[in-house]
């Protein structure tokens, strides 16, 4: 039977006992991580979030039924213990803070029994990620994870001093809300009281934090639960964390220069040492060299375009690549010039995936000859000329997209970070921030067969290219930013369109009706009626901040209950069916597929 906690108090928790309560008595409490019977002596592990605590149990301290209770104990029991702190007897353990001091116990008093746990609670678990998560309360345990969630914590507390500091107010935004287009599907609430209307979960705070502006809250900032309804991978969930931010009378240096001030603050927790000012880079600068707008500088391997090389040669891919309005471009993996047939057999595949219709290699031999599947098609001159180019030298390997800029892109930028992981050119102990800024405002949908917003319709197109929207609306350029962290996008924002006459300009372009938009954002543009200030914000991804920070390579690994990809919940079991009598309330009847 299980005993109370009546009269006894913890004093510290495990690893708070330190060289200073030598010779003390101390009462801790935690789980039983392993014990030990020797015999004479029990020695118990004892685990809190803080860590370990070596417990002795001996007759000579706690008595005969003490000792024989010491001897019932098992893995993951909470136990309440008081005791006498001493140096160890035996070996100290250099592994742990408190390796070189035990608890002997005076009293135990087991507070909660537990039965065999499914899978050791230990750091680096093998265990399969379903079982983790069905028994996420106790992967919860788990040292490596505790230290992530308390890192999170600390992490959120340091946003809100930082920003505080600055000036910024935290203030709450709503999470029913209306649904509106232009992002990801959204998750639907029914109204019960409004039957047929439902409302939105927040895809972000975006409106209601630019009408905070409007209302003169001059800074504003939310740590916000956000909700998109689509696809998972390692780096995304149904519902994830955003630290949402948005200024006033700024523009994009300002919003940079107190968002690098944030990074050094909140990254020092982990004691990287952000370097001040954050590199910048154009968003056709990145496409150009990486392949991609949230490119990993952490390695080189560089996308080359040889399109004037190659546009004249005789091998036709590249040719007619080129003459159809596309370029070659190509990367050089140094050293890889060995790779076996079959490994770039498997590199032409993976290329493939990404839209291209083929991969063309050259391997330099150490002689400086070439081994290749064009080069009977190209003259000496125009072989050195590439290999000039790429600046290939012996032993290296020269892989080549040709196609429209976009796919090449896809195809090259995917294949660098592919070799890259092969290759193992990616150091977690590197943090190589970047701004990628004048991304393009608009993008074409081929499904829509329009242009939609690259970002949303509220940012604030480049005022040396606001011509250009009636005229050649995919060149114009946004007053938009990223902030990346080793091809990973943090964050992202844009300064807004605040003067009626662009945001009119934007609809049109984007393809509303006037009617339309206003059945949309009608508060938000009635709101602008009344004197709106320039203004600017940007979002971080909160889950992803930490997964880096912790060196973890899946945002699950630093969210308390995450979902699975399918958006479901192993321990929950949601999302679940619900009774007849809610549905009727609701007024909802839910379609059942026929199957054969």
């Amino acid at each position: 039977m299980a005993e109370t906690m009546k009269g006894m108090h913890r004093t510290h928790r495990c690893t708070e006992v330190t060289e200073a309560q030598i010779g003390t008595t101390v009462t801790v409490m935690g789980w039983v991580q392993k014990r030990r019977n020797l015999g004479s002596l029990i020695f118990v592990d004892l685990r809190d979030r803080s860590g370990l605590l070596q417990i002795v149990f001996d007759t000579k301290d706690i008595g005969e039924a003490g000792f024989e209770k010491a001897g019932t104990l098992r893995s993951e029991f909470v136990v309440g213990i008081t005791g006498t702190v001493t140096e160890r007897e035996g070996a100290v353990n250099e592994n742990l803070k408190t390796g070189h001091l035990e608890v002997r116990a005076k009293e135990l008093r087991i507070l909660s029994e537990s039965l065999t746990p499914p899978f050791p609670i230990e750091e680096d678990s093998q265990t399969k990620d379903e079982l983790r998560l069905k028994y996420r309360y106790l992967d919860l345990r788990r040292p490596d994870l505790q230290r992530n969630l308390m890192l999170r914590s600390r992490v959120a507390t340091k946003v809100r001093a930082y920003l505080t500091e600055q000036g910024f107010l935290e203030i709450e935004t709503p999470i029913l809300n209306k649904s509106t287009p232009e992002g990801a599907r959204d998750y639907l609430v029914p109204s019960r009281i409004h039957p047929g209307s439902f409302y939105a979960l927040p895809q972000s705070p975006q409106l209601f934090k630019q009408l905070l502006m409007c209302s003169g809250y001059d800074r504003y900032f939310q740590i916000a639960k956000c909700f998109r309804d689509e696809d998972l991978r390692a780096d995304r969930q149904p519902e994830f964390t955003q630290i949402d931010m948005e200024l006033s009378f700024v523009d994009e240096d300002d919003v940079i220069s107190v968002n690098e001030g944030l990074l050094k603050a909140v990254f020092a927790e982990v004691g990287v040492d952000v370097q001040l000012p954050i590199q910048r880079m154009t968003y056709q600068e990145a496409m150009e060299r990486y392949g991609s707008d949230k490119p990993d500088n952490r390695f080189g391997m560089e996308l080359v375009n040889v399109s004037d090389v190659v546009k004249d040669c005789g091998f036709g891919v590249f040719s007619g690549a080129i003459a159809n309005g596309g370029s070659v471009r190509g990367i050089n993996a140094n050293g890889q010039g060995a790779m076996p047939r079959k490994k770039i057999d498997a590199l032409v595949e993976f290329a493939k995936g990404f839209g291209a219709k083929g991969l063309a290699y050259m391997c330099i031999n150490e002689d400086g000859s070439v081994k290749s599947s064009f080069a009977k098609f190209l003259t000496e001159a125009e072989i050195g000329a590439l290999v000039e180019k790429m600046e290939g030298k012996p032993g290296d390997l020269l892989l080549f997209a040709a196609d429209k800029d976009k796919i090449v892109f896809d195809v090259l930028g995917n294949l660098r970070l592919h070799l890259a992981k092969q290759l193992d050119l990616l150091d977690k102990n590197v943090y190589s921030f970047l701004w990628i800024t004048e991304f393009p405002l608009l993008e074409w949908s081929e499904e829509e067969n329009r242009f939609v917003a690259m970002h949303h319709p509220f940012t604030m197109p480049m005022e040396e290219d606001l011509d250009k929207l009636d005229t050649d609306p995919g060149a114009v350029r946004a007053r938009a930013y990223d902030i990346v962290l080793n091809g990973t996008e943090l964050g992202g924002g844009s300064v807004r369109i605040y003067q009626d006459d662009v945001q009119e300009k934007m609809f049109e372009v984007l393809g509303f009706t006037k009617e339309a938009a206003y059945e949309q954002f009608g508060f938000l543009l009635d709101a602008f009626k009344y004197g709106v200030p320039p203004h600017a914000g940007l979002a971080y991804g909160f889950d992803r901040m930490i997964m880096l920070m912790a060196k973890e390579d899946s945002i699950r690994e630093v969210i308390a209950f995450p979902k699975v990809k399918d958006a479901s919940c192993l321990m929950t079991n949601a999302p679940d069916a619900v009774d007849e009598k809610q549905l009727a309330e609701l007024q909802i009847a839910v379609l059942k597929e026929e199957t054969d």
